[in-house]
């Protein structure tokens, strides 16, 4: 199955570019998990037209299980951090929480394997979200929300927060700031992408253990804790996808909020003083 006896370990969380173009596998599979947000959760939120109001506006099935979701992440993740303005920035939330999520997921699908099944080599699957330029580039999105949503609603507030000090420690405190904006923007990037590359690295180095057995017997005697620690693992595995689409999503949720915010702390803060 996919070689995995004999390959490299990152074999199957690299990028493999299709023949000599520069779209790969996980651009392949970022493409997928989109088109599978705009095919399906649309589909599953769509009210009946049934004539019974409460029947129609009443969530069943897939609807039930997408809205139960997205109510939460407005009402405990955004609601908290965003306050008044979360109304505002739930619309990418959602989306970067169900986008990370499908990745993550389509990731666990052994879909090279199932392909080789009908005769067709290469490299097609894998999990986008295990590419620090497809976590970069999400984490630089949230950046141009933190940044353009604090400069809107914050303005001169925000803009002030990056020299918290006496002026005449600017040159000191603006970098320091500004190497703070970056360090979280690197964080949101490099743990899920160093949290989705982790397990499949481990288990395809288990599954290597197979391959390094000259005998049969030795195969069979490794291959019964392979199987159990890979199927362990793989649990594992799809509790950390949703895991980490909710540790983005909420970090994601949680800068904004700061910078969004920031103004009304401020002010808070000023008033205590007067009095």
């Amino acid at each position: 199955m996919m070689n995995l006896l004999a390959d490299n370990p990152l074999t199957h969380v690299v990028p493999h570019a299709f023949g000599h173009s520069v779209f790969n596998n996980h651009m392949l599979m970022q493409v997928v998990a989109a088109a599978l947000l705009v095919l399906l959760i649309p589909r599953a939120v769509k009210p009946r037209m049934t004539g019974d109001v409460v029947e129609d506006l009443t969530p069943r099935g897939a609807g039930n299980f997408f809205e139960t979701i997205c109510n939460y992440l407005r009402n405990e993740v955004a609601r908290p951090t965003l306050g008044e303005h979360t109304d505002r920035f739930i619309p990418y939330i959602w989306t970067a929480f169900f986008f990370v999520l499908f990745c993550n997921l389509l990731g666990l699908i052994p879909i090279d394997a199932f392909l080789q099944l009908v005769g067709i080599q290469g490299h097609y699957g894998g999990t986008a979200t295990g590419n620090v330029y497809v976590t970069g580039t999400l984490a630089v999105c949230t950046m141009a929300l933190m940044v353009g949503g604090g400069l809107i609603f914050g303005g001169k507030a925000y803009l002030a927060h990056f020299c918290p000090g006496p002026l005449w420690l600017a040159p000191l405190l603006v970098p320091v700031e500004i190497l703070g904006l970056i360090a979280k923007i690197f964080a949101l990037a490099m743990r899920l992408f160093a949290n989705m590359i982790a397990g499949h690295i481990l288990l395809a180095v288990l599954i290597g253990f197979v391959g390094v057995m000259g005998s049969l017997a030795g195969r069979v005697a490794i291959g019964i804790p392979v199987v159990l620690g890979s199927v362990a693992i793989t649990l594992l595995e799809i509790f950390v996808a949703f895991l980490q689409a909710f540790i983005f999503t909420f970090l994601t949720s949680l800068f904004i909020g700061q910078s969004v915010v920031l103004h009304h702390g401020e002010e808070h803060g000023a008033g205590e003083h007067g009095h």
